[in-house]
């Protein structure tokens, strides 16, 4: 169970950042004024996208693998809590500071999402650590046991 564990944090994790480039590559097109940055990315998206559809191994694994409680899970990270608090902290500066205008306002969700992200990547990594601890310690609770019975 632990290397599909692995598995679905991985492919979650870089599905993660592949969506976070497409966010930040609508605020460079923002402030670049050309859609290249864009377009870049959803053609990596895209293609990534087609990869995972198209080639067989990759598609076996993603059937396999049990991914969608930790893409749910990045999900909420990187889009649904970034654009609350994107909004409520954006209704704040603009009552408190100046008006915001559409670059501003996608910066501030991006910056959101980046550190939801990462917060997610940090929450998995300690996962990773508490689950190898406990399969550390049992393993050697086991061999005490083993021995001790010998």
């Amino acid at each position: 169970m632990p290397k599909v564990r692995h598995y679905a944090d991985l492919v979650t994790i870089l599905a993660g950042l592949s969506w976070l480039v497409v966010f930040w590559s609508v605020s460079l097109t923002a402030q670049m004024g050309s859609i290249e940055p864009t377009l870049a990315a959803l053609l990596m998206l895209g293609t990534l996208i087609l990869v995972s559809f198209v080639h067989r191994p990759i598609r076996v694994h993603l059937r396999r693998y049990h991914v969608r409680k930790r893409r749910t899970e990045m999900w909420m990270h990187i889009l649904a809590l970034p654009l609350m608090l994107a909004f409520l902290f954006g209704i704040v500066v603009e009552h408190l500071l100046a008006p915001l205008n559409g670059q501003q306002k996608m910066l501030l969700f991006n910056v959101f999402a980046t550190a939801g992200w990462l917060v997610f990547v940090f929450t998995l990594l300690i996962k990773l650590a508490m689950h190898q601890r406990r399969r550390r310690s049992n393993s050697n609770s086991n061999s005490d046991n083993n021995s001790g019975a010998a």
